[in-house]
């Protein structure tokens, strides 16, 4: 058996519980020898990747998945996908074939070295450490060739058929645990029927090769026949028949139940390749092998162990199941957890499902030869119920060693047993609780005697009191000394009740301490003897300073937000009479210079301050018309402010003839020298003027968005002249636009309001805007366009202003 035993010689005199934990040692040995294999798969499932990434320029997630599904389509595990793809890969340029082509072709060629990545990567497949190009396109074959077996017979005919020319293999035989440790013959190939029959079914008996491979996990390489003989009980007759054989354990979740055995014509030992080559061959035998167990199953029947934890999951109490782990020679080697009742609780803080899957000396070894170890064994041979003594236990977890006294009880249930316990070292740990209780909570327990007048505080009291420990106990007299006066007629008539009738107060108080006021509570109740009379009184004090502290802070808090919000209400009446006063009629069509103008204005729906959205639409003396479109930026009585001065100054300054550039120039001055009054005020706008003679509309902007004109059934934005956002900067330019109405045209000047929503594009929402404008010209809904595009925004975030500018068609 390769590997280093840990097993003393059989001359030392060792104790049963060093053997025990010995084996456990070799077990958990050969559970890394399988990690280690699991590494190298894990080198040709990279290496797979790899190849699939070239061909199919994806990425590594999606080259993985590809092998996945193309594992799934055909039955394949995805070990073996990676094989025929390696293989597919080694043929070189030359046969090179696109992704998913040749399912049915020849022979995979040569799978890549699984020792050096970069030379993979680059195309040098022949070089692998040593290792013969046709073992890689033997398991490449291989793999393919398991995708379509169904029976533990057709692996073993396979595997027979792959290995009997390379590697002098005769007779392939699989077998399987049943029931009591017995092993089953499920597959066989060129041992003949005769030896199968003999050897179908082999007893737990010592000397088996193959259950000692299966109780090991390790492989059994046997190559010296006469020695052998001599150990083991050889299969075939003549045993010489076969001078070399191998027995492999089959790998898989959970315990070892299968195991391959390869019979060779060739003498002598398995060399270094030879053993790795049967050893991957085994493992791309995994999967046909766990989806078809056989007439006794691959895994022992776990119907019971199901039933058991049912019954395991209503009662109270700590409880597990034991299914004893036996040698080839039938003798308990550890226990497993197979089932468990949601209060059985380890030492460790394990509990419930968390156990089920752990063995007894892995998980806890020191029970190896101890008196329980010997009762549960005792209870298994002879079916009486095992009740020891009180026990310590003690496990050393992240370098702390704990101890616990237990008393266990064992009942064997067929082949198992039912373990229950009891832990009688919960006191102090139940002591340790309840003290970080007391102090998470700020309170206390505290208990008078009436009898004997003796006084116990627990240490949290001594930490509510600010009193120290040496001095001992308050005593009930030296109480009032400590409270504020205005509370001790009411505190003393609450323990007046408890001590004449025994009745359970909940009491607040405050005293003194040289840390300030505390509030505290006492919540008590009376003890009474046979007439009646307290003669003990339990209770616990809690220190509620913090928490009055916060409800004086939010009671504070609510006081000056209703202060706040008063104002807030008073100052968006306030606002909104202002915008009332100084705004025309919020819905209404007007008549400007041959122009027909529809003008919406909705304030938003939510929140409590009254926004800076404002228009103007006036016939000017030279009998020109014009319309302007703000937005002040902020909400509330300045925004309202702001936009009188803009909406008063621009009507003064376009009437007495002022060009609309110098116009907007001059409110970009008028804010940026009000910033004292109004600091940081800034807005947008969008103003024109229209010539009635010449049906020319000149128009300027300061950082607003641009006009939609809506003209033949088709809409589009302005080109937008220079002009940045009034009250950013001195130096800002403001430039115009001239474009000529036609009848028949719609112009539309708004605020962002009308086309903003949180979390969207800005184009979003204007290509929005320039659709809804042209299917609600379509339905005929030109003389409301601009109330029907606000009524299109129902429970708007912002104010929306809007003022649809059109020129009839007779015009």
């Amino acid at each position: 058996m390769e590997g280093e035993s840990v097993l003393p010689a059989a001359g030392d005199a060792a104790a049963p519980e060093v053997l025990a934990l010995a084996k456990v040692v070799a077990r958990l040995r050969a559970e890394v020898v399988d990690l280690e294999g699991v590494v190298s798969m894990t080198a040709v499932l990279e290496r797979a990747k790899g190849v699939v990434m070239a061909r199919a320029d994806i990425s590594a997630d999606a080259a993985y998945q590809l092998l996945v599904d193309r594992a799934a389509e055909h039955r394949r595990s995805v070990l073996e996908e990676c094989w025929i793809t390696l293989g597919r890969a080694g043929r070189g340029p030359a046969s090179a074939q696109p992704w998913g082509a040749g399912d049915g072709a020849a022979d995979p060629a040569p799978a890549p070295p699984e020792t050096d990545v970069s030379a993979f990567r680059t195309g040098r497949y022949l070089v692998d450490a040593g290792r013969p190009a046709g073992h890689r396109q033997l398991l490449a074959h291989l793999a393919r060739g398991l995708a379509g077996v169904r029976t533990p017979d057709e692996v073993a005919e396979l595997l027979r058929a792959e290995l009997g020319e390379p590697e002098d293999v005769d007779a392939v035989m699989i077998y399987t645990v049943a029931s009591a440790g017995s092993l089953e013959l499920v597959g066989q190939a060129g041992a003949g029927e005769a030896t199968a029959e003999q050897w179908s079914h082999i007893p737990p008996l010592s000397g088996v090769a193959a259950l000692e491979a299966i109780a090991a996990g390790e492989a059994l390489w046997l190559e010296d026949p006469d020695r052998d003989a001599e150990q083991y009980l050889l299969i075939g007759d003549p045993p010489g028949r076969w001078p070399s054989r191998a027995w492999l354990p089959v790998p898989g979740i959970g315990p070892v139940t299968s195991v391959v055995g390869f019979f060779r014509t060739r003498p002598g030992a398995f060399d270094a390749r030879t053993r790795t080559l049967l050893r991957r061959a085994v493992r791309l035998c995994g999967v046909p092998l766990r989806e078809d167990r056989g007439p006794y199953g691959l895994n022992l029947p776990h119907e019971d162990v199901a039933s058991v934890q049912s019954v395991l999951d209503a009662v109270s109490g700590p409880a597990v199941l034991l299914t004893p782990l036996r040698s080839p020679s039938g003798e308990v080697e550890d226990y497993r957890i197979d089932a468990a009742a949601p209060e059985s609780l380890d030492v460790a803080g394990r509990s419930g499902k968390e156990l089920i899957g752990r063995r007894i000396l892995e998980t806890y070894p020191t029970v190896a030869g101890s008196a329980l170890w010997e009762g549960y064994l005792d209870t298994l041979a002879t079916g009486t119920v095992y009740e020891g003594e009180p026990f310590v236990y003690e496990e050393v977890t992240a370098g702390v060693p704990q101890q616990s006294v237990y008393s266990v009880r064992a009942a064997r249930l067929g082949e198992r047993l039912v373990v229950s316990w009891i832990r009688h070292d919960t006191s102090e740990r139940e002591t340790r609780r309840l003290a970080e209780l007391q102090r998470l909570g700020n309170l206390g327990w505290a208990s008078w005697n009436l009898v004997t007048d003796t006084i116990t505080w627990s240490d949290q009291v001594y930490a509510i009191f600010d009193r120290d420990p040496a001095l001992g106990p308050m005593k009930l007299e030296e109480l009032p000394l400590h409270l504020l006066a205005e509370d001790l007629p009411r505190l003393a008539a609450a323990v007046q009740r408890l001590l004449a009738d025994g009745g359970a107060i909940d009491h607040p108080f405050r005293i003194v301490t040289d840390r300030g006021v505390r509030h505290l509570r006492i919540v008590a109740e009376a003890q009474t003897d046979a007439d009646g009379s307290p003669i003990e009184v339990h209770g616990f004090f809690q220190d509620l300073t913090a928490l009055r502290d916060a409800e004086l802070a939010l009671r504070e808090s609510e006081r000056a937000n209703l202060v706040q919000r008063g104002m807030l209400t008073a100052e968006r009446a306030l606002a909104a009479r202002l915008q009332d006063t100084l705004l025309p009629v919020a819905q209404q069509s007007l008549e400007l210079a041959g122009l027909c103008v529809d003008v919406a204005y909705v304030p938003a729906d939510r929140g409590v301050n009254v926004g800076g959205d404002w228009y103007s639409a006036i016939e000017l003396p030279d009998r020109s018309a014009l319309f302007v479109v703000g937005d002040v930026a902020g909400h509330g009585l300045p925004a309202v402010g702001t936009m009188a001065q803009l909406r008063f100054t621009t009507k003064g300054m376009t009437i007495t003839g002022s060009p609309l550039p110098d116009v907007l120039r001059l409110l970009n001055t008028l804010l940026l020298h009000t910033a004292g009054e109004q600091p940081g005020a800034t807005a947008t706008m969008v103003m024109g003027r229209y010539q009635p003679w010449d049906r020319r509309l000149n128009w300027v902007r300061a950082g607003h968005l641009p006009p939609l004109l809506v003209r033949g059934g088709a809409a589009r934005f302005l080109p937008q002249p220079d002009g940045t956002l009034l009250g950013a900067d001195f130096d800002s330019t403001y430039g115009q636009d001239t474009f000529d109405l036609l009848p028949g045209d719609h112009l539309l000047m708004y605020t962002d309001g009308l086309v903003e929503e949180p979390g969207e594009d800005i184009e979003a929402g204007l290509d929005r805007l320039a659709e809804s404008a042209v299917r609600l010209l379509r339905e005929g809904r030109g003389d409301s366009l601009a109330r029907s595009l606000a009524a299109l925004r129902p429970g708007n975030r912002d104010d929306i202003c809007v003022l649809d500018i059109h020129l009839p068609d007779d015009a």
